[in-house]
């Protein structure tokens, strides 16, 4: 999918399901409870998925409104904001689920910087040691998030994603648990390096990950934790879009943002020469919906551009080829009936047009600007 189409769905891509029941399998809960967040959590049906039939507390964070509606009925506590705009105390959650907007970031500070390796970099340090995190990202960025995964992550496994959805983006999902202190200060230089080789390796080797299945190799035990707190520090988007058609200033820019469309209606008060018309068609005021009954049609001007070629032959017999590029006007028609014309300019006489496809011609009647009868020769093409 292109980037205009990803950011118009601010980067929501939700885990299919059955790739979230997959991932069920290789969890193990403890009885006495746990904290999970999801901080891209959507309508929160892949949370409640992965950690379903388990007794614990469920947090999420959501850009979207209507999303967040649905999230809140499957989580304790869904924050409507941006995931960078909150705050919690570190090392508080038992388990981090992502599935982060896969695009850069949009900010000028870090405009080169990955959204993946930005998610996990704001919230990896809410995860206590020991805590597990699940992290579903395209593969191609496991060796951006690998510098903070090979200090803060041991016993990580990566597997292919098997869903058309997530066939198509490439995804993986890495399970790891996070690292005390102790371990990460004891941590030799040479290890971090070789982590970080390898999760280079298989972010190139997509085809030869192993596929995630609801038979696990290994169980990875979600530690126990109790209710967390987090802070919104950022805008109140509902607040501000509930007053914000009460603001002085934005009466007086509405009328500027949502000016109503102007139209012209009615006959010029004089005749209209060439120059005229084609200013009006080529700005596309000349474009739209005309006539009656069968003559009743679509109408679209362009521009359209031909090279010219003129070949001249002297007294000692040499042949001189001159070509020009020329600028004229096309009318494309499209009638009622499926029937389509293309009106364009005749050609010199004594040049031959090259580069454009030569078709028949023929002559039709069309009113002029000023009412009277004009005669254009165009191409008519059976639907």
């Amino acid at each position: 999918m292109s980037r205009p189409q990803n950011r118009l769905r601010m980067g929501y891509f939700p885990l299919p399901e059955a790739e979230a029941l997959r991932i069920r399998h290789h969890l193990m809960y403890p009885t006495s409870g746990f904290a999970a967040l999801d901080p891209c959590i959507g309508e929160g049906r892949a949370l409640e998925l992965i950690t379903a039939g388990a007794n614990g507390h469920r947090y999420g964070i959501e850009l979207d409104a209507h999303r967040v509606e649905q999230a809140r009925a499957r989580a304790n506590q869904v924050i409507y904001g941006d995931c960078f705009d909150v705050e919690c105390r570190a090392e508080s959650f038992s388990l981090l689920f992502e599935n982060p907007p896969y695009d850069m970031a949009a900010n000028g500070d870090c405009p080169s910087e990955r959204m993946e390796a930005l998610f996990l970099q704001h919230t990896y340090h809410w995860l206590k040691p020991g805590g597990i995190l699940i992290l579903v990202i395209p593969a191609a960025q496991l060796a951006v998030c690998g510098n903070r995964l090979s200090v803060q992550f041991k016993d990580t496994d990566v597997y292919r994603l098997s869903e058309p959805e997530s066939v198509r983006y490439k995804q993986i999902v890495l399970l790891g648990v996070r690292r005390t202190r102790r371990e990460r200060e004891r941590l030799p230089e040479w290890e971090i390096s070789r982590a970080r080789i390898e999760y280079g390796r298989k972010s190139r080797e997509y085809d030869a990950l192993p596929v995630l299945t609801d038979q696990p190799l290994r169980q990875y035990p979600v530690p126990e934790a109790g209710p967390v707190e987090m802070t919104h520090r950022g805008l109140p988007l509902d607040a501000i879009e509930d007053l914000l058609a009460k603001s002085a200033a934005y009466r007086q820019a509405r009328r500027i943002l949502f000016a109503p469309e102007a139209r012209e209606t009615g006959r010029p008060l004089t005749p209209l020469h060439q120059g005229h018309v084609a200013l009006l068609a080529t700005s596309g005021r000349l474009d739209g919906i005309f006539g009656q009954g069968e003559l009743r049609h679509l109408a679209r001007w362009q521009g359209v551009k031909t090279i010219l070629r003129l070949e001249e032959e002297d007294d000692r017999g040499v042949t001189t080829v001159r070509e020009k590029e020329q600028f004229s006007h096309c009318l494309n028609l499209l009638f009622a009936d499926g029937r389509t014309a293309v009106l364009t300019a005749d050609a010199p006489a004594e040049e031959e047009p090259i580069g454009k496809e030569t078709m028949p011609m023929a002559a039709e009647p069309m009113q002029g600007p000023d009412g009277s009868h004009v005669s254009r020769k165009f191409r008519i093409e059976e639907a």
